[in-house]
């Protein structure tokens, strides 16, 4: 996220465009040679166009969603930081926190796991992940620390699936388990997660940390209007917040989580805007250069959802996993369950949705599991372990990419800062899926 005293908004840097760009196009290329080897592969039309073909796709509604979605967080952000919204909350938020601002980490990022693990959000916290980023920025810190307190850890807080409903849930449903069952392991790997991404993180601020707080001072200037808008944004956003909370508990909200808060997001930005003193028309200029400096995301996400349409149009898929489930006969009991979390890290990458790969996996997985005395919640935890932390981590998950654009990451350089805090995961997670087999506690 490029952004400046001269408050020029958002914009996508060429560069990182070009090179997350020519990246997914050869992950597109490597996918269509392996349906060849193990399919015969699809028509070399359907795959040129399959960037195209995918909105037509089973499914294809949430990735429509996600998309509109993205472009209103774009018009949205532009018009908060052009009228200084958000320098103005940015800089009243050091001041108040800056002597504190380790303590402020802790609590940041323990909100944004708690949003993943017990509610279930993932797609609805991105608004808020370039925010976390100025925000650190300002703290003295960098780009990379906030995505670490805000993408990095709702992504760990959905991996550990307390009482994630689209994981957990669904999993659980599948496997004929009271739903959310067996929540006090996975509450204990929420600890020890924790722990991890907050040592991870802060001996990251540490090692580049700067001065900021006679910055700060000096910067801010008092300015009631911008005052108010502040306060009208952050209360939406929280009521908004609030009923994503809700929805975990009102079931029949919970399909409208990501349109609640695009509403609330949308709210947030105009009407703060307009009572801090901007222009309708300059609101409407906004908001539209906002929106069209983040469509080539766009692009970049069609490309990546494509592999996915490949994958399924292919049915190579289904292959890998029938050979996925020959290769696991005769393996011991704690190399099963690895080997199940090592399956599902693989299918995460063609299938990021957890809900679709819920249903593409449980009822294989499951079963494996139990023919070498596995229980059945182990084994979902296993599968939630596969799916989260790649959410963050392939190229393949639309909100990555999104969030990448917002703030102008390019997705090499995320892999270089997040790539050691993952293979630390990968241990510990290992390491308590053989623990929870051992002790029988999952």
């Amino acid at each position: 996220m490029q952004q400046d005293n001269d408050k020029k908004g958002i914009r996508i840097s060429r560069k990182s465009f070009i090179i997350s760009t020519v990246f997914i196009f050869a992950m597109m290329v490597a996918t269509y040679i392996l349906t060849i080897v193990f399919s015969g592969g699809i028509p070399i039309w359907k795959w040129v166009l399959s960037p195209i073909l995918v909105l037509t796709a089973k499914g294809s509604a949430t990735l429509i969603a996600v998309i509109l979605f993205l472009l209103l967080i774009g018009g949205v952000f532009n018009v908060l930081t052009e009228q200084g919204i958000i320098a103005h909350m940015l800089q009243k938020l050091v001041r108040r926190f800056g002597a504190v601002r380790y303590r402020l980490m802790a609590v940041l990022i323990l909100f944004f796991m708690m949003m993943g693990a017990f509610v279930g959000s993932f797609e609805e916290v991105i608004p808020l992940v370039p925010i976390v980023v100025s925000l650190a920025v300002g703290l003295g810190w960098d780009v990379y620390t906030g995505m670490g307190m805000s993408l990095l850890a709702v992504g760990c807080g959905f991996a550990s699936g307390v009482s994630n409903p689209f994981t957990v849930g669904v999993a659980q449903t599948l496997a004929g388990l009271p739903m959310f069952s067996g929540m006090g392991y996975r509450f204990f790997n929420f600890v020890c997660i924790y722990i991890l991404l907050l040592v991870f993180v802060n001996l990251h601020a540490r090692k580049i940390a700067k001065d900021y707080v006679e910055a700060a001072d000096d910067m801010y200037i008092e300015d009631a209007k911008m005052d108010k808008g502040v306060v009208i944004f952050a209360v939406i956003m929280v009521l908004g917040i609030a009923s994503v909370v809700a929805a975990a508990f009102i079931p029949a909200l919970s399909d409208y989580t990501m349109i609640i808060l695009a509403a609330a997001f949308l709210a947030a930005g105009v009407l703060s805007a307009l009572v801090s003193g901007m222009p309708a028309g300059k609101l409407l200029r906004s908001f539209g250069a906002g929106v069209a400096a983040i469509a080539p995301s766009i692009i970049m996400i069609l490309m990546a959802s494509s592999i996915r349409y490949v994958m399924d149009e292919s049915g190579v898929l289904n292959i890998l996993l029938g050979y996925s489930m020959d290769a696991a006969a005769g393996m011991p009991k704690w190399a099963v369950i690895l080997f199940i979390y090592l399956i599902c890290l693989a299918v995460n990458f063609f299938v990021p949705s957890g809900s679709a790969e819920a249903i593409l996996l449980i009822p294989l997985i499951v079963p494996l599991a139990a023919a070498f005395g596995i229980g059945a919640q182990l084994c979902i935890v296993a599968f939630a372990f596969g799916d989260g932390f790649s959410n963050v981590f392939y190229p393949t998950n639309p909100c990555l990419l999104i969030a990448l654009g917002l703030t102008d990451t390019s997705y090499q350089s995320w892999v270089k800062y997040s790539l050691p805090f993952q293979l630390l995961n990968l241990v510990l997670t290992a390491g308590l899926l053989v623990l929870g087999l051992y002790t029988g506690w999952a």
